[in-house]
């Protein structure tokens, strides 16, 4: 059997979340059109006959600015030194030498495979010059050009993975999909609201904490804070007379009802916690361990 931990690195926005979404089959990691989406790294977990294959998302790769960034940098770390493959991932349209830069930096102690994303309307002749590129580069094994948002070329990659991957003991039982407990899952599910409904700073400034998940018998109370770092962005998410906060609450709804399977009732209330995002008291309440 092939087991294995296979972590995707890249620049924001190449699409890793996207990927392990694709590759899942199941909406695991939240996207948007913004950078710095994923905070946390997000294991999915794929389980067939004869192999499992941990997924990890993580963090795009940054330079930190304040202890967030930090915290999401060091959950990029955990993942390069547990990885027994590394997918690198990076967006064709992007800077071929920036990404080299970036993954020659990473110091990959495991094998590599770079995945050339968004193909999709690119000429075949420039495919297989950035293919060309990369292989020649001492971190990669193998290249694949694949549209992950199109789901295109995903056999040929999973099939390069298991080709690099020891054989072994599963390390988690039964069909759960990750290790991450529902409430987490939820919590993402309000951020991602934030991300796709607000514009400027505030996807940037604000992070939710779900303070109650109560299963009762006909529908699940759930009640998140949304945290901002200003008064005034607390009124922006609030909008004029709570018009905005009830249309996020009204699309988290939708997607947590959906991602659980059962009827909720969602309470959300906005806190303001000045610099939280350099505050490690604030963040390790926050779940940025």
């Amino acid at each position: 059997m092939k087991v294995g931990f296979v972590s995707i690195f890249g620049k924001p926005n190449a699409g890793k979340s996207t990927l392990l979404n694709a590759l899942m089959g199941e909406k695991l990691a939240i996207v948007s059109p913004k950078v710095q989406t994923t905070r946390h790294r997000i294991k999915g977990i794929l389980t067939e006959k004869d192999y499992q294959i941990i997924f990890s998302d993580t963090p795009g790769i940054i330079e930190p600015r304040y202890k967030l960034h930090e915290k999401m940098m060091q959950a990029v770390k955990s993942s390069l030194e547990d990885a027994d493959l590394a997918l690198l991932l990076l967006d064709i349209r992007d800077s071929w030498e920036e990404n080299d830069q970036l993954f020659a930096a990473l110091k990959l102690q495991a094998p590599g495979i770079v995945v050339i994303n968004k193909i999709d309307g690119i000429p075949a002749e420039k495919i297989e010059e950035v293919k060309t590129f990369f292989a020649a580069k001492s971190y990669c094994r193998e290249v694949i050009a694949i549209s992950a948002l199109k789901k295109s070329n995903l056999a040929a990659l999973l099939e390069a993975i298991l080709k690099l991957l020891p054989e072994g003991q599963p390390f988690f039982e039964g069909d759960d999909l990750t290790d991450l407990p529902t409430k987490f899952f939820v919590g993402e599910l309000i951020r991602e609201k934030i991300f796709l409904l607000y514009g400027d700073e505030i996807p940037y400034q604000a992070t939710v904490l779900v303070q109650e998940f109560k299963e009762k018998s006909t529908l699940t109370k759930i009640r998140a804070d949304i945290i901002v770092q200003r008064e005034s962005q607390k009124g922006i998410i609030l909008g004029e007379g709570g018009k905005m906060i009830r249309k996020l609450g009204s699309e988290a709804r939708a997607d947590i009802e959906k991602f659980i399977d059962r009827k909720i009732f969602l309470e959300l209330f906005v806190r303001v916690r000045p610099k939280w995002r350099d505050t490690e008291t604030f963040l390790k309440e926050y779940g940025y361990n």
